[in-house]
Formats: structure tokens, sequence, C-alpha cells
């Protein structure tokens, strides 16, 4: 009897075109969610079993193009595959929905507020999150969570993702010399995690502050192995 597999019928990622072509059309469309993925990248450092992806296209229909989210996190699937690293995100491969979607709003509007919020309902993703940093008279971040099948708004600034064990907002920083509103994660208390230039700055600090300690007890630090 043919032993019948109809993953085998459908395209790898390899096979798939691992971009959309689409240019994006501000670069906070990508220093954003690279912000958050970097600082993921310290707090998870020891774990595997995420992956963050930044203007890569997910492909949920082998016939229809992928969807392209500025930003989107996974749970439960491999974070390296190997050297080469992910091409794409195609969920017949992963058999893992993304738990967020993050689409960063700028001039040009692409369908964050309508087509690709229905397109992330119909696929069931958990979290859908909007960040329009040019809005002046609504909230900038709106957070949605999927609820009995419709995104339901959730209240705040600071909203935490209870799947995640981490809560999203946004607040004035600076992020590669750039001082701005940046969207950042923290915990369950709402203290904002350290972005991976902080904490390179703040392990600066400590040791400059032991070298003085060390000279004030007539230590040479620059002495000790």
């Amino acid at each position: 009897m043919l032993n019948y597999n109809p993953l085998h019928c459908l395209p790898s990622a390899e096979d798939l075109p691992d971009s959309d072509y689409i240019p994006v059309d501000n670069e906070l469309q990508d220093l954003i969610p690279g912000l958050l993925k970097a600082i993921l990248a310290w707090l998870w450092t020891s774990r595997m079993d995420w992956f963050f992806g930044v203007d890569m296209g997910i492909y949920y229909d082998p016939e229809l193009p992928p969807i392209v989210p500025d930003g989107f996190l996974s749970l439960g699937v491999e974070r390296v595959f190997d050297e080469n690293l992910r091409l794409s995100y195609v969920l017949w491969e992963e058999k893992v929905m993304p738990i967020m979607a993050l689409e960063v709003v700028s001039h040009r509007r692409r369908g964050e507020y309508t087509s690709i919020k229905f397109l992330f309902a119909e696929m069931e993703i958990l979290y859908y999150v909007v960040y329009n940093p040019q809005r002046r008279r609504k909230p900038p971040l709106e957070v949605y969570r999927f609820v009995n099948g419709e995104y339901v708004l959730q209240p705040g600034n600071l909203v935490w993702l209870s799947e995640i064990s981490l809560a999203i907002g946004y607040e004035r920083g600076t992020y590669q010399g750039i001082t701005r509103d940046w969207l950042y994660w923290y915990d369950k208390q709402g203290v904002r995690y350290l972005t991976p230039e902080e904490r390179a700055i703040a392990a600066e600090q400590r040791a400059d502050r032991l070298a003085q300690e060390l000279r004030r007890l007539g230590i040479d630090p620059d002495s000790l192995s």
C-alpha cells in the first residue's frame, strides 16, 4: 500500500521566495521589531524554543503569497535550524502558529487596522500588536487578543501577555544613538528590561566602580589576571 504524506507535495522553505520584494516604508519598521528581538535574545539566551522573525514571510497557504508582518514571535519551535538560519516561516513545516504579530504603521497605511488585522484573526494569531508612532489623538500602541473568534483591544500602555510571560509597552529611550519612543518588554511588575546596549553600559560602569574601589585600597586593577 502506498504510504502517502501530503506534506511531501507542498513546497519547502527552500522552494519559496524569502522576500516579497516590497521595501519597508520607514526605518522604524526594522528598528522597532529588531530591538524587541535583541532584548529577547538576552532574556532567553538559554532557551532554544522560540523564534522572532523580522520582515520575514509567513507562508500560511501554498496557493497564496506570504504575509510579511514587521515582526512576529513563535513559541515551541526551533530557534535555529542550522547555520544558514530560516529563509521564511512555513506553517506546514513549522506546525506552530505565531503567538504574536507586530505591525509598525508608517506614513503609508498598508491595511494594519483592516485587511491585515482581519487576516491575522482568520489565522487565529493570539496577539496582534499595532504601533503607530505618528498618532496624536489616539494611543499609539494597540494590543489585541484573539477571543471567541475576534480581536479584543486590551487596555493600557503596558499590556501583560500571559502566555509569553512578558508585557509590551512603549516609553522614551535611546537605541542605536536615537532618542525617541521605543517598544520594550517589561516584567509583570512593569519594570522594563534593559536593551543590549544598556546592559553593556551598565556592565562597563560596574567595572569602572570596581576598579576605582580597588585603587582606593591600593590595588592596581590592571595587575589582576
